[in-house]
């Protein structure tokens, strides 16, 4: 299987004329001694802290506020302060100042300088003529993806999100390949059908959704207690929804340093910190502010009972709180909505399940729904439930990337889907990232799609993308984008007629992920677009091309329901939303294909059996070479125990037999000797 890309005599050229770049990058916090304030009640935890019941309590909810608003104080400056618990129920949001002067700006350039047109960018609320806020929906998205992203292996902040979603990684190097999540800002969506609503009275089963998908602006962190994640905290302080495009210096970020000092007596253990994890030989950044930048002592912090209403108040948030704060739930506890499988799918595999208010299963495995597409080949029940388990056992013998301690297995979440998206089984692997979870299923989709040959005709049925323009006074429709010039782009891309109508070559995540880099070859600064990018000028991580176009409208009809502009909530289902002149929106299709988005980096491969696509399956929590290799090595596996009943795409129809401009597609890529039990290596390859 070729696993190696093939670079343009212009990319060599190009290659060869500067001159090598170091890969050393810099790191937040190093003190050997853990800080005051860290979690230091349990450094044993490494995944198995969750069977005993751990959560934030409401105390611990009002500790967190308080602290945060005493350095928001101290700093002269009003903030909006959202706590979540691990599977993203709001516990609280509390706005400090006049709603009116709340205003925040969704921009990657917020000095003003090489300004972005397109996607979400630009959009500015509130206007003049209404007093309709988003300050709410960035602090909760910020903490979502504080709790979202880590585990008792890793923490991971919205810093660290920011470092791992832009065009080059690190930020600012040129020449260097996307970052490792390019993509995942736009995952855990308002309009997914699987993540869970507001119930309208406390928190649920999770995971439930962000307003704004996950975030990357600094600001957001994961608290923790007794060695287990419990939740997150967000801020929102400095006016802007942003990122940071320069990780080579250190920033004193109002958001960041609010948001530190709320998690005071609940912050990471420091072995645990982002700071202490490499991916591709470079240190991730966890903060650029330490409990010693603090202007405050949260010790000290006024207790939350002590704060005046001229202070601020506890704001209810239309889909996510009622103004009241609540106690979190604890994970891997049934009240969660994740718990142990309890060998009843899944024997001996040490696997998680989804499940309801009621503790029943959500997604035990099951047939496919597709047979009037796919006919006799339709996955049956056993089948699904084979592939599950080949893949929860090659997840259980990797050696994870992103966790510590070293050593550590992989935790991931593994979905399957048939060949029209419709969920077939979904299991976890012990302690994995909750961001896996939609994640996963987003990649199963993705690979399942990219690969039929009804991609390009269902493209066409969906409505244009919206893009808004608000002004001081007003917010309107900017443009409208149709996806259908997506499948043209490809086509004269890849020199194919019929592409995406065939379905003659089979797409994984990285595969597709490769044609939705900002330049192709990835990384290359110089040169232009992928043909499901953006272009020049238009791309950004709140602008990446046909990911966001095909749920932007979803997304902005539930941003404005959570402004307030909207009275109509965004049902389940991100494709196929109308959104009309006067913000108004429709849900114009049925069925679930792309019903949660779209994913642009790797971790999937379609499904087949023999010729014909049957589904495909997605692998997200871990490093993307892990994902890449319990995906395509869970499939290999269940189809030497079904005696080849299923299989991965034949290597001949694969898109690494693609070479657009002169440089291969990626199909898979798995990592060297990645077993903790044998020192295997190579092991994709042939397969």
């Amino acid at each position: 299987m070729k696993q190696l890309s093939t670079y343009s005599a212009a990319w060599r050229r190009l290659l060869l004329s500067i001159p090598a770049l170091a890969l050393a990058a810099c790191s937040g916090g190093s003190s050997v001694t853990p800080p005051t304030g860290t979690d230091t009640s349990n450094p044993s935890c490494n995944g198995s802290c969750q069977n005993t019941p751990t959560n934030l309590t409401v105390a611990d909810v009002q500790r967190v506020i308080a602290q945060g608003v005493a350095e928001a104080q101290a700093r002269g400056t009003n903030a909006t302060i959202a706590v979540v618990d691990r599977v993203g129920n709001v516990l609280a949001v509390y706005r400090m100042g006049d709603p009116a002067t709340r205003s925040v700006t969704v921009t990657t350039s917020p000095t003003g300088d090489a300004p972005v047109s397109g996607g979400l960018e630009g959009i500015r609320l509130p206007v003049q003529a209404a007093a309709v806020n988003i300050d709410q929906a960035a602090a909760i998205a910020k903490a979502v993806t504080g709790a979202y992203l880590s585990s008792e292996g890793n923490a991971f902040s919205t810093r660290v999100a920011s470092q791992i979603v832009q065009e080059n990684f690190n930020p600012g190097e040129m020449l260097q390949p996307a970052g490792p999540l390019f993509g995942v800002q736009f995952s855990s969506l308002a309009c997914s059908d699987l993540v869970r609503r507001f119930n309208g009275i406390g928190p649920s089963v999770g995971p439930q959704r962000t307003p704004l998908g996950l975030s990357a602006d600094p600001g957001g962190f994961p608290l923790y207690k007794n060695g287990t994640v419990v939740g997150g905290v967000g801020v929102l302080a400095d006016g802007f929804y942003s990122i940071d495009k320069n990780v080579q210096d250190r920033d004193i970020d109002m958001d960041e340093a609010i948001a530190l000092a709320a998690t005071f007596g609940f912050s990471a253990p420091v072995d645990r910190r982002a700071d202490r994890i490499t991916v591709d030989g470079k240190l991730l950044r966890f903060t650029d502010v330490e409990f010693a930048d603090l202007l405050t002592d949260p010790q000290a912090a006024p207790s939350f009972d002590t704060l005046a209403p001229t202070v601020g108040t506890l704001i209810a948030v239309p889909g996510y709180t009622d103004g009241v704060i609540r106690a979190g739930t604890a994970f891997g506890q049934p009240e969660s909505g994740i718990r142990p499988d309890n060998d009843q799918d899944f024997p001996g595999r040490d696997a998680f399940v989804l499940v309801d208010e009621t503790n029943a299963l959500r997604y035990p495995p099951r047939g496919g729904t597709d047979a009037a597409i796919v006919g006799g080949a339709v996955l049956t029940e056993g089948e699904v439930r084979t592939l599950l388990q080949t893949a929860l056992d090659v997840a259980n013998r990797a050696r994870a990337q992103i966790r510590r301690p070293t050593g550590s297995q992989a935790r991931v979440t593994i979905s399957v889907v048939d060949s029209q998206g419709e969920i077939l089984g979904i299991a976890r692997t012990r302690d994995a990232p909750v961001f896996g979870i939609d994640v996963s299923l987003q990649k199963a989709r993705t690979a399942a799609f990219m690969s039929s040959n009804s991609a390009a005709a269902f493209l066409a049925t969906l409505p244009d993308a919206k893009y808004l323009s608000t002004t001081d006074a007003s917010v309107s429709i900017a443009r409208a984008v149709p996806l259908n010039g997506y499948v043209s782009a490809l086509r004269t891309f890849l020199g194919d007629p019929n592409a995406l109508a065939d379905g003659r070559i089979a797409f994984t995540d990285r595969s597709f992920g490769n044609l939705s880099r900002p330049f192709f070859p990835d990384g290359v600064n110089t040169e232009s677009n992928g043909p499901m990018s953006k272009p020049r000028g238009e791309w950004s991580p709140f602008s990446t091309g046909l990911q966001l176009d095909v749920s932007i409208n979803a997304i902005l009809q539930h941003v404005l329901f959570v402004a307030g502009a909207s009275p109509v909530d965004v049902a389940p289902g991100c494709a196929g939303v109308n959104l009309n002149d006067d913000l108004s929106a429709q849900q114009t299709i049925t069925g679930v294909r792309l019903a949660n988005g779209m994913q642009i980096f790797p971790g999937s491969v379609p499904i087949y059996r023999g010729d014909t696509l049957v589904g495909g399956m997605g692998v997200s929590g871990d490093g993307v070479d892990q994902d890449d290799m319990v995906a395509f090595l869970g499939l290999y596996n269940a189809g030497l125990a079904l005696d080849g009943a299923i299989n991965n795409a034949a290597p001949e129809r694969r898109a690494d037999t693609l070479t657009p401009m002169g440089v291969r597609l990626r199909y898979v890529q798995c990592p060297q000797a990645p077993f903790i039990d044998a020192p295997d290596d190579n092991v994709c390859g042939g397969k």
